[in-house]
């Protein structure tokens, strides 16, 4: 078992989305078999990129406020919100409030054709 403080883990930007920062709590580089946890960061007035991908994210919103853009469908997610966004949705996360968007998000690892 191993345990660490998610601010102790740099925060590194969001390639192409100014504002946005992303911290790798858990990934397969510190042995995780399964899953990746990840600590997301956006700023106010910021987003992630609008963008999908081959596999599922589970989210949950720990400050701030947002929109989570679902093509050009919005919902709003606030402190205690959970979202599963399943493979190939086309998403956005958008801070919606004058505070920082924190959310936790885990995703799966990836795996090679023999597993």
């Amino acid at each position: 078992m191993r345990v660490k403080r998610a601010e102790t883990v740099p925060a590194e930007p969001v390639q192409g989305s100014p504002g946005a920062a992303i911290r790798w709590l858990w990934t397969q580089k510190d042995g995780a078999p399964s899953f990746s946890l990840r600590v997301i960061e956006v700023q106010p007035g910021a987003s992630t990129p609008h963008h999908a991908h081959p596999y599922e994210h589970e989210v949950y919103v720990l400050s701030g406020r947002a929109r989570l853009m679902e093509g050009e469908r919005a919902h709003a997610l606030e402190p205690g919100d959970t979202a599963l966004v399943m493979p190939d949705e086309t998403h956005q996360f958008v801070n919606a409030g004058p505070d920082v968007l924190r959310f936790v998000c885990v995703i799966p690892l990836k795996r090679n054709a023999a597993s």
